[in-house]
């Protein structure tokens, strides 16, 4: 026998070996498709969920006929004021936090990476709280520019600290970078909330993290960064493939480092300032959300993405769901909630070491 094996091999043998692979692509792409489908249906059952479940429970037969056709009834007063814009907050809060946090540790190589790193909540929590020290804003439809704009502030001061060496961005400067820029804001915040108790009640309440908006506007305001956001991210999925292998071999290949990197951190700072300034920090999704969605669909980012982003959504209604139940008629804001879920999953986290490998 020759060392191919192919002497005295099966009929057809040498015919049949070079579709293997092709085979076994195709049976994980239909896996990762089946997935794909499995968890939007799971979003759907979490979007019902969080209209029929509250301090009043609606059977999920009425909240079908109130959406279709609303009779102008208390439950289509609940539904349609209070519970659809936070189920849908919550749907573009969720998506864009799991997307953020799998580009975050994508970029930055750090599995435990999460929007906190690069400095984009701290600094929209300074906006937000200078937007009522100095300006006297106090609700949320004013302060939500402020929040905005603090964040993109925050990642680009980040990102240009982090560029300042002679290799541009790396993952370790701009880790670094976000580390003490997010601990100059924090520094800053603390230092006026403690001046000005007004100031230091409003960001009591922003700092908790709710998706309970009392005014559907603000939807409108956010949902075009949120949808630039998300088509930003999901385009920066060939890209961060290349660079997964290294910014040399990424530009051998073909790709432009600083531009899919730039593309990169803006999705992220416009996904996370928008979602911080409508909700607050909500925590441990864009933490959790990648290593779950890393252990169905592997490292390749162009379905790693998707997948982040589905389960995010449907992992903030859940959160939302439970913190009603849980304390009811009263109930959990959704930031305090996934904290207790995230926690325990962040020391498991810790004490894997082939979860924590990229």
């Amino acid at each position: 026998m020759s060392r191919s094996g192919t002497v005295g091999s099966p009929p057809g043998t040498e015919r049949d070996a070079p579709e293997a692979p092709a085979a076994r692509l195709g049976a994980r792409r239909r896996r990762r498709l089946l997935g794909l489908g499995v968890l939007l249906g799971v979003l759907v059952v979490s979007c019902a969920l969080s209209i029929a479940v509250g301090a009043k429970s609606i059977p999920l037969g009425d909240v079908w006929t109130e959406l279709v056709a609303p009779a102008g009834s208390e439950n289509a007063l609940i539904i349609w004021e209070l519970r659809l814009p936070r189920t849908v907050v919550g749907v573009l809060v969720g998506a864009a936090l799991g997307l953020a946090g799998a580009l975050m540790q994508g970029h930055t190589r750090n599995p435990i990476a999460d929007p906190g790193i690069l400095g984009i909540t701290q600094g929209a929590a300074l906006a937000v709280v200078l937007a009522v020290y100095a300006f006297g804003i106090s609700s949320l439809f004013g302060y939500i520019w402020f929040g905005f704009g603090g964040a993109l502030l925050g990642a680009l001061a980040v990102f240009a600290i982090g560029s300042m060496g002679r290799a541009g961005a790396t993952p370790v400067t701009l880790a670094l970078a976000g580390m003490a820029i997010s601990a100059l804001l924090q520094a800053l915040t603390s230092a006026l909330v403690l001046s000005d108790q007004q100031s230091l009640d409003t960001y009591r309440f922003w700092k908790v993290g709710s998706i309970a908006v009392t005014d559907p506007a603000v939807i409108w305001q956010v949902l075009p960064f949120l949808v630039v956001g998300l088509v930003l991210g999901l385009a920066n999925s060939t890209g961060l493939n290349a660079l997964s292998l290294g910014d040399d071999v990424a530009r051998g290949l073909g790709h432009r480092v600083e531009v899919t990197r730039r593309l990169g951190v803006l999705a992220i700072a416009v996904l996370v300032g928008a979602s911080a300034a409508v909700c607050g920090p909500i925590s441990f999704v864009g933490l959790v959300v990648p290593h779950i969605a890393r252990f169905f669909t592997g490292a390749d980012h162009r379905w790693l993405l998707p997948f982040a982003a589905l389960m995010g959504s449907s992992l903030v209604l859940l959160a939302d769901i439970a913190g009603r139940l849980v304390a009811r008629p009263a109930e959990v804001q959704v930031g305090v909630m996934l904290a207790m879920v995230g926690a325990p999953f962040f020391i498991a986290l810790v004490r894997r070491r082939k979860l924590v490998r990229l």
